[in-house]
């Protein structure tokens, strides 16, 4: 991994430095393994201090999800292409004799009705068990990953997970912890969104929501739509309906004290794009702070690329170029709702959160504020 943003970069100290020189011991080894409706992600890491040092890792698009919306079933296409990414995972965590780890699949998984079937496919397959957590534990690990990137000034926080087939919202009150406190009590989460009585101040939760639309899920849905400009707009007003349970989209918010911080490809790539990287850098996206108008204007310059222009333009890349404007369109709609002019960017999540809550369980984080 990257190593700490230089001065005046605007970012809070990353929990993720780079990896460790010398071979670690294996019993204080710990994976952390997310297999999404997308992509295939995988973090091999050590304890140190209060934080941890990445030893390896693995990242794959495997497109689990191709043609669940469909069907309602994980494909036999897409199943080869993802247990043959579970193989490369299965490689490392032997070769690094992983003992401590946390293997688990999220939306695709919960969706499809084969899904079992699958789960026993790949443990037959790699020996590897993966299981599928529930959308409130996923939403939780989301969070606590980007407790570091939570300022102190920031009293009320809207964490923002764009997955593949689902996308977590989480609104935090913090005005009840001092300024200093914050980010720790962001951590404490890892607990539960409502944990029992604590000594330490604490984060409330005022509500979260997981709705069942991501970068595939939502791209899938308005396919037939052949116009760019109109399908994007089908797609984020689309988007908006779907958080109307969401308690505080009833709610007027103002931008002081607000903060936003949106965890996913989706926000790195227009971070990316806002900073004009031809090759991807993630010690200058993460952390990276932009405004709503900013943000506008990069969607306005993907929409004035057309599908042609998107697919050349290095900035988004193969990977990306196929799901950049279902993204844009749940950030935009998010936007809509919620103006900042304070939005985080977040190069971490549901890996770092699963290391985050295995490493506070076993005790081995030194100075850790749970």
């Amino acid at each position: 991994m990257a190593p700490r943003r230089p001065k005046g970069a605007g970012a809070f100290p990353q929990p993720v430095e780079s990896p460790v020189p010398s071979t670690p011991d294996p019993a204080e080894l710990y994976a952390a393994l997310d297999l999404g409706t997308n992509s295939c992600r995988m973090l091999i890491a050590q304890p140190k201090g209060s934080q941890f040092h990445v030893v390896d890792s693995f990242s794959k698009s495997v497109q689990l999800g191709a043609g669940l919306e469909r069907s309602g079933q994980l494909s036999r296409a897409s199943m080869t292409r993802t247990i043959q990414a579970l193989r490369v995972c299965q490689q490392k965590l032997r070769r690094h004799s992983v003992r401590h780890m946390r293997l688990v699949a999220t939306e695709a998984c919960r969706r499809a009705k084969n899904a079992g079937r699958f789960i026993q496919q790949v443990q037959d397959e790699t020996g590897l068990r993966l299981e599928i957590i529930k959308t409130e534990e996923e939403a939780r690990l989301a969070v606590i990953s980007c407790a570091p990137l939570v300022s102190t000034k920031t009293e009320q926080l809207l964490v923002v997970d764009i997955g593949g087939g689902s996308t977590e919202l989480v609104w935090i009150d913090l005005t009840a912890v001092p300024m200093r406190e914050r980010p720790r009590a962001i951590m404490r989460l890892h607990a539960g969104f409502h944990p029992p009585e604590s000594p330490f101040p604490a984060a409330k939760v005022v509500d979260w929501i997981s709705v069942p639309l991501g970068v595939a899920t939502l791209r899938d849905q308005f396919r037939d739509v052949q116009d760019d400009t109109a399908r994007f707009a089908l797609m984020s007003w689309f988007f908006e309906e779907s958080l109307a349970e969401f308690a505080p989209y009833k709610d007027e918010q103002v931008r002081e004290g607000f903060q936003i911080i949106g965890t996913s490809g989706t926000v790195t790539t227009v971070a990316a794009s806002h900073l004009g990287l031809k090759r991807y850098d993630r010690t200058k996206v993460d952390g990276l702070r932009m405004t709503s108008d900013q943000i506008d204007l990069v969607i306005r310059d993907y929409l004035s690329l057309g599908p042609e222009g998107r697919r050349r333009d290095p900035r988004i890349g193969q990977d990306r170029q196929t799901l950049i404007m279902s993204g844009a369109a749940i950030l935009q709609a998010l936007l809509r709702c919620w103006p900042t002019d304070r939005l985080s960017v977040a190069d971490r999540g549901l890996r770092e959160g699963l290391l985050y809550a295995q490493m506070s369980a076993h005790g081995v984080l030194e100075d850790a504020p749970y």
